[in-house]
């Protein structure tokens, strides 16, 4: 039996930094996937600000 073209089991994952929720490894991040920390561009739009502009504020 071949396996199931669209199994995403074997692929890695991270945690989305905005929601909190798991998401799996993409293709189209295959160049910069140790640079990706939001699952969607919702979140990226919505992004929680850093401590780091909370400070110069």
């Amino acid at each position: 039996m071949k396996s199931f073209k669209g199994n995403k089991a074997h692929l890695p994952t991270k945690i989305c930094t905005t929601c909190k929720r798991p998401f799996s490894w993409r293709k189209k991040w295959e160049k910069v996937w140790d640079e990706v920390k939001y699952c969607s561009d919702k979140c990226r739009q919505s992004k929680i600000p850093s401590a780091a502009n909370k400070l110069s504020s």
